[in-house]
């Protein structure tokens, strides 16, 4: 049985395109190190199951479950994060770009402002590390906002529309401890094109991305 082997997707945009609200420093360092890393122990891990699989060594490819679940929500969770950020040059970081998500965020939350406040609190409310999620609940279409904790992925039902990072190396080269200013400044370049596209789009067309880099 041959394993999946995933490889690390290219970012749609230079390192430096985020600044100043993502310093070129960390996100060099984010994707060609920590991605490259979730990317290289997933397959790993998918290697050693499928290994144990064909020598009948059930208990061997379950002992690889945590491994595969951890990393490869860290895989899904970034590729997700790079292309749900634009440069803020970039018409694509405009709310206007997503018109018929803004509407349902608005229809959701009474106005974008209370929204963005919510989300806020959901992100500085983590506990440790994690993520923070604007997703479309499966069959009612609903926006909802969810956390996860560590390198857990919305893989169930729902719709990443975008998300963020919360993890200390998303941030703390450039602002320490100062996550608050991290989550003011991640507004500035979201991708609201991308979000549109997911949101009016079906669940698979969200995960393209790691599909194309298997």
């Amino acid at each position: 049985m041959a394993a999946s082997s995933y490889s690390l997707p290219p970012l749609p945009y230079a390192y430096d395109a985020l600044e100043p609200s993502i310093s070129k420093q960390i996100m060099e360092l984010h994707h060609t190190k920590h991605h490259q890393t979730y990317i290289t122990n997933l397959n790993k891990a998918l290697e050693a199951s499928a290994k144990a699989l064909s020598n009948g060594k059930l208990p061997d490819a379950a002992a690889q479950l945590s491994a595969i679940r951890f990393n490869g929500g860290g895989h899904i969770n970034h590729s997700l994060f790079w292309e749900g950020l634009a440069p803020a040059s970039s018409p694509d970081s405009k709310v206007a770009a997503a018109p018929k998500l803004s509407a349902a965020i608005k229809d959701t939350w009474g106005t974008f402002e209370k929204f963005q406040g919510a989300f806020n609190a959901s992100l500085l409310g983590i506990q440790g590390s994690g993520w923070g999620w604007l997703v479309k609940e499966a069959g009612t279409g609903q926006l909802r906002i969810v956390t996860l904790a560590n390198q857990e992925a919305v893989v169930v039902g729902d719709t990443p529309l975008f998300g963020v990072d919360m993890w200390e190396h998303a941030y703390y080269l450039q602002y320490l401890n100062g996550k608050a200013a991290y989550v003011d400044n991640i507004w500035k370049v979201i991708n609201w094109k991308t979000a549109e596209a997911r949101y009016v789009g079906s669940r698979d067309d969200a995960f393209q991305a790691i599909k194309a880099h298997m």
